[in-house]
């Protein structure tokens, strides 16, 4: 058996313990976490990107025919503006301020009036819910009330950030009733000079 300062002198003997060295795998996690945080941030941004960008077609034949009623009471038809070139503005309405403001900005510009092209911007809200936010942004224009029938007939349904409403997109119509071009704009803007020289160039 050892005794007791037998053993305090091996102890003595025995070198001390050095200090603990800096833990070099709690660094490495770090850097990884971190690496992989940036990784996330890269696809996050890059599919932001990617899903923001418009989509634009070159669409022949006829455009589907309706009669939708209005936010101010009214009825309007497509066949109405057999004639004249129209542009169909499909988007999400009634707390959406930029779709309205995309509109009161239209409204705004005098060359559409001038080349004679009318723009019918089409909802799916109740006249209640999107006058209200025509007042309340200074838009003029009656919007035509869609219960989606129109916004499916024309593939609008489901473009933007929701499911079941139609996305921010337009539609060119020309005067014989055909449809000419079709622009999606999920990022909710199009300068209305940029449209008015989408359109233009097409008729």
């Amino acid at each position: 058996m050892t005794s007791g300062s037998a053993t305090r002198r091996l102890a003595a003997q025995e070198p001390a313990a050095p200090p603990p060295a800096p833990d070099g795998r709690r660094q490495r996690l770090g850097a990884v976490a971190w690496l992989v945080g940036l990784v996330v941030v890269g696809v996050l941004v890059a599919v932001g990107l990617l899903t923001s960008r418009p989509t634009t077609t070159e669409a022949t034949g006829r455009a589907p025919d309706f009669t939708l009623p209005t936010s101010e009471g009214g009825t309007v038809s497509l066949s109405d503006f057999r004639g004249e070139p129209v542009v169909l503005y499909f988007n999400e309405g009634a707390g959406c301020d930029s779709c309205l403001v995309q509109m009161a900005e239209i409204e705004k510009d005098p060359a559409f009036a001038e080349a004679g092209i009318t723009v019918l911007p089409i909802v799916m809200n109740t006249a209640d819910q999107i006058n209200a936010d025509r007042e309340r942004l200074g838009v003029e224009a009656p919007f035509l009330l869609d219960d989606g029938t129109v916004s499916e007939a024309y593939g609008t349904l489901g473009t933007g950030m929701h499911e079941g409403l139609p996305g921010h997109g337009f539609v060119l119509v020309d005067p014989d009733g055909d449809q000419l071009w079709q622009g999606s704009y999920p990022s909710m803007w199009l300068a209305p000079s940029a449209l008015l020289e989408e359109v233009t160039s097409r008729l």
